[in-house]
């Protein structure tokens, strides 16, 4: 195996590789920042590379490999989202309006070290974690790297231009309307959003109404398993969630949908509805019994529901910053949005959520998974929302990607799963959607989709 293929190996086989004395900790490492010294001139997915305090961890992590010590990650680099806090590091938010460095790890980053993840460094973000592309006035964009031209997504855009462009074997990113799902599904990668409270969030408790949470873009199903199994709170599969993944799911009952949720205005793509056509005959060729079935939902989910949330919680975390003043207009114009919001209103907002969930998930009554486009549309080019505001902006974006933030509001795991290239050009996807708290079936049911139609060696041009 050359140093290329390595670096695209993903989390779990280099966690092996590690183990067996095939590749040493720093070795691995220095890989990697050879390669982003060279590559991410061009990307920009990291907002800081942070080799110093890395090299030490990774030298550490060898110490402990050489006394036969084994954790699931021992020695693996991995990429951390800039809104999720690493000790002794600023986190951003995209933006110039933070102050002072992180003076602990969040709990997910807390969790990764502990299970001997080497943190390589902060990775690109929309200010504010709004928009599906990676673009801010403070750091500049971050370029798809299968087409520099255009965005990788986002808010999770510079992990997934990482993992993408083999500049980190996995990346941990948010998602709080789809911003795991939409740049996995542009770039080519895994991604999952987990159940709500599955994966810790702390010290960001509550993000964005409940709405958020942390999750990993990964190159390989098994990776995110990993991610999960050494991350989780609560209950865990028999075995746990790499077990999970490598169970066959058996003939599960798939519903297809490629309805928009009500009042939400788009058309999905002819690429895309393509996608999903050829995701059902894959299905049926597996044994599965497909049909075509639309969830349920109400007229009053997504304006009503959804965005309420979103900006609230927008409003909130602009209180915290210390100089506000210096955000762009389009982030105060949605944060101006969510003060308009009182608490009681959010409160009752937030008190219908077990409403649209029932709702919402009563599909599930006798399906076990469904099956949207992963997007309506491909990303954006680069610059393609200079000079708009906050409001016009969002409205142009959201007939892109559609199907992503009513599952925030639900509170199920969904996943994107790659399916394949746009006119040989830019990645397409699928989004899997779980019932309540069955990672476990999409875990599984991924795997089988990536068995019969790899995509591991898939590598952009900009690699």
């Amino acid at each position: 195996m050359d140093v290329t293929d390595i670096a695209f190996a993903g989390a779990a086989e280099q966690a092996r590789m590690l183990a067996s004395g095939a590749i040493t900790a720093p070795a691995l490492l220095e890989l990697y920042l050879a390669r982003i010294t060279r590559v991410d001139r061009e990307l920009r997915s990291y907002r800081v590379v942070m080799a110093d305090s890395a090299r030490r961890e990774a030298a550490a992590a060898q110490e402990r490999l050489d006394a036969g010590e084994r954790l699931p990650m021992l020695g693996v680099p991995i990429a951390i989202k800039d809104d999720i806090d690493v000790a002794g590091e600023f986190t951003t938010y995209g933006s110039s309006a933070y102050d002072l460095p992180a003076t602990a790890d969040a709990e997910v980053v807390r969790r990764l070290r502990e299970a001997g993840a080497v943190i390589l460094g902060k990775t690109a973000v929309p200010e504010m974690m709004l928009w599906p592309f990676t673009e801010t006035v403070s750091f500049g964009a971050t370029h798809n790297p299968w087409d520099l031209a255009y965005t990788p997504g986002g808010s999770s855009g510079g992990s997934g231009a990482a993992v993408a462009a083999g500049l980190a074997p996995i990346a941990l990113g948010s998602d709080g309307a789809g911003s795991i799902r939409i740049p996995a599904g542009w770039c080519g990668l895994f991604g999952l959003k987990p159940q709500r409270d599955r994966v810790p969030i702390a010290p960001h408790d509550d993000a964005w109404c409940g709405l958020s949470v942390n999750g990993p873009l990964t190159r390989t199903v098994e990776d995110a398993a990993l991610f999960l199994d050494v991350t989780h709170t609560g209950k865990t599969p028999r075995g746990g969630f790499v077990k999970a993944a490598a169970r066959k799911p058996g003939r599960l009952r798939i519903a297809l949908s490629a309805k928009l949720p009500t009042t939400m205005v788009g058309r999905v793509g002819r690429a895309q509805q393509q996608a999903l056509d050829g995701v059902e005959n894959l299905l049926r060729d597996l044994g599965h019994e497909v049909l075509w079935r639309d969830p349920d939902y109400p007229a009053w989910a997504v304006y009503g529901h959804v965005l309420p949330r979103m900006w609230r919680g927008v409003y909130e975390d602009v209180q915290k910053l210390p100089y506000p003043e210096r955000l762009e207009p389009r982030t105060r114009a949605i944060a101006r949005l969510g003060g308009l919001i009182s608490d009681s209103q959010i409160a009752k907002v937030r008190a219908a959520e077990p409403a649209l969930a029932a709702r919402v998930q009563s599909i599930f009554d006798d399906i076990d998974v469904v099956v949207t486009p992963g997007t309506a549309a491909g990303p954006s080019r680069i610059g393609r929302y200079q000079h708009r505001g906050g409001v016009a902006t969002l409205a142009m974006v959201a007939s892109r990607v559609p199907f992503n933030a009513i599952f925030n509001a639900t509170g199920q795991p969904a996943a994107s799963v790659p399916w394949t290239l746009d006119g040989e050009s830019l990645p397409l996807s699928v989004q899997l959607v779980g019932r309540p708290s069955d990672e476990a079936t999409l875990l599984s049911l991924s795997a089988q989709i990536e068995a019969a139609r790899p995509w591991v060696n898939r590598r952009p041009p900009v690699s």
